[in-house]
């Protein structure tokens, strides 16, 4: 079930959700330094983090579920945001150099589909950066905020769901280590207690974040040793002996 957009947007007007916002666009920025050109989109409700690729990227612009609905995006300027269904983003493919997916993967109806379509979309050397609540973090146990609507992921899953759909991860990163409470005292303390989370209980964090390449061959298993002949031939006459 997606989160309202009004209802995100008003959580990121909060003094929690500012907060948060400080916190992931950090964490995000750490992985994604400053573009030269190409192709930037949010898919689910990114905006809050797109602001600072606009004047770095040649093309930004933000696609919100249907489920969730849209708000025009920016304030300012042209209109950079449009509704889409999930699974059908219209984008031509390989167009994409880094796609940015949060509010979204824990909300998707098939979340086989939408991977699928955004590898599609995405180019051969892109990036793609998703956000989802943690299974083992306290915010995905509070419905009090948007990261606890939805199904939250452990890396396990999260991992599996990328090979899945031919993405490799090749960083993972934790966020908000912080308790999802609008405190003045937690606001104050905020990026202490995530460098302090980070250190002592990486596993813990509110968030997962991580970064996957398109891959553009699947994986082959494991090889498996061919039955000899001779054993097909010896349990093919066991076969006729006891059918007599």
């Amino acid at each position: 079930m997606h989160v309202d957009v009004a209802d995100l947007r008003d959580f990121y007007k909060s003094s929690l959700g500012q907060m948060v916002r400080r916190i992931v666009g950090h964490r995000i920025r750490a992985r994604w330094r400053p573009m030269r050109g190409g192709v930037m989109i949010g898919l689910g409700f990114a905006t809050p983090y797109l602001g600072g690729f606009c004047g770095e990227a040649t093309r930004v612009g933000a696609l919100m579920p249907e489920g969730q609905g849209a708000l025009v995006w920016p304030a300012n300027g042209p209109a950079r945001a449009a509704l889409v269904e999930e699974d059908r983003l219209p984008l031509p493919d390989n167009s994409v150099d880094r796609m940015l997916v949060v509010h979204c993967l824990e909300a998707a109806g098939r979340t086989d589909l939408m991977l699928r379509e955004i590898w599609r979309v995405l180019a051969p050397e892109g990036r793609l950066l998703i956000v989802v609540p943690n299974r083992r973090g306290v915010w995905a146990r509070l419905d009090t905020t948007p990261f606890g609507v939805g199904r939250p992921f452990s890396k396990s899953q999260l991992e599996r769901l990328l090979t899945g759909a031919m993405f490799t991860p090749v960083d993972w990163t934790g966020a908000l280590y912080v308790p999802p409470f609008d405190r003045r005292i937690l606001m104050r303390s905020a990026l202490a207690m995530e460098r302090l989370g980070s250190r002592i209980s990486p596993a813990f964090a509110g968030l997962l974040i991580v970064e996957a390449r398109k891959e553009m061959t699947a994986q082959i298993g494991k090889p498996v040793r061919a039955t000899a002949l001779r054993d097909l031939v010896q349990a093919h006459g066991a076969r006729l002996v006891s059918n007599k």
